[in-house]
């Protein structure tokens, strides 16, 4: 929680201040006391209330006061609440390496079902753009609600060399600025923006899986700070094990750069149905928990098709949130306002009590006269 106007908060001053007023008045009190001969006669002068009947309805008061000078200072909290203009931009690495078969039948052909899953799962209106990345980025669905174009373009990924995963996160924020004004081109100079951390996200968010480390192109965390300025987070994903297996893909999988320069595998690649030898790949987990954190997103380790299902199923419920701050002042005025009314409720509610016990006794003698 924050607050607005800090020097507000000399209005709880009042609180320490009456406190010593009670204080001075009560030392007053004392001096000027009488001196009884007899007991009876001071039983019969203190009051009817036990000690903490007279102090419940001073300790409410001022913690009303304090509430209402709180609010003076107008709080702020930072709360997390759903989007209605989302947009999600899936980056999927379709380097050589997606023909490994340690997630059989092969990582390719797992993230792409479970890419499906994913467009499948998410509500009607939530648009969704396709990123794949080999060694360089190309935007192939741009941020849509059309699920059928998004379905049939991950069904004709193919793989290629290279990993460049920072040219992926800097080719996902242009996507985005291309529907949302308040994100800049990667081509802008925002000058001395630094990383966003009031925690105050854009509703668009990338999310990007991969299951090795970058091999050209712009470094992943230069790229994040390029979202973070921007206000864009960025979730990971590790996707594969680290245990050697043979690079399997289909034909069907394995072709020619699919963006139109050099680097695919020359004649189908692997030979043919893809038999290739084996194969240990390192997923580099710092880097991508860096522009997880970088951006204020998450990372996400998966090293099977289960576990990578579930990744993207619990991403919605992130993904779907965005931080505003909301003021609360409004709110301690009330809570304030009820415990000053409660204070004060009490106080007159238990000072009739012996008002009315020595009124009976008069009404008793004068209906007997």
């Amino acid at each position: 929680m924050s607050i607005s106007w800090p020097w507000a908060l000399l209005a709880l001053l009042v609180v320490p201040v009456l406190l010593l007023l009670r204080w001075w008045m009560n030392r007053r009190r004392k001096r000027s006391a009488l001196t009884v001969s007899s007991v009876a006669l001071i039983r019969a002068a203190l009051p009817g209330r036990s000690s903490w009947r007279r102090r419940v309805p001073v300790w409410l008061f001022l913690a009303g006061l304090v509430a209402v000078g709180a609010a003076v200072t107008r709080p702020q909290a930072t709360v997390q609440v759903p989007s209605n203009n989302t947009s999600i931009l899936l980056a999927i690495d379709v380097s050589g390496s997606m023909c490994s078969t340690d997630v059989p039948p092969n990582r390719l052909t797992v993230a792409s079902e479970a890419a499906r899953k994913f467009v499948k799962a998410q509500r009607d209106g939530t648009r969704i753009g396709l990123v794949a990345f080999s060694g360089i980025a190309g935007l192939l669905v741009p941020p849509t609600t059309d699920k059928d174009a998004l379905l049939d373009a991950i069904d004709g990924l193919k793989t290629a060399r290279g990993t460049a995963i920072g040219q992926a996160i800097l080719t996902s924020i242009d996507a985005i600025a291309e529907h949302n004004p308040n994100v800049a081109k990667t081509g802008v100079d925002l000058g001395d923006a630094a990383p966003n951390t009031l925690g105050e996200y854009q509703p668009d968010t990338i999310v990007v899986l991969t299951d090795g480390s970058n091999t050209t192109g712009v470094d992943p965390v230069t790229a994040a700070h390029q979202a973070a300025a921007r206000r864009v987070r960025i979730f990971t994903i590790g996707f594969g094990t680290t245990d050697p297996a043979p690079m399997v893909c289909t034909p069907g999988q394995v072709g020619a750069d699919q963006f139109g320069g050099p680097g695919g595998f020359p004649g189908g690649g692997f030979g043919g149905r893809g038999g290739g030898g084996f194969r240990s790949q390192e997923i580099d987990e710092d880097a991508l928990q860096q522009v997880a954190d970088t951006t204020g997103g998450r990372y996400f380790r998966a090293q099977d098709a289960d576990q990578l299902v579930g990744v993207l199923n619990d991403l919605p419920r992130e993904i779907g949130l965005h931080k505003e701050k909301m003021e609360l002042t409004v709110w301690f005025v009330l809570l304030g306002t009820l415990l000053v009314l409660a204070g004060a409720g009490l106080s007159l509610w238990w000072n009739r009590g012996p008002a009315q016990s020595r009124t009976a006794p008069q009404r008793s003698r004068t209906a007997a006269r």
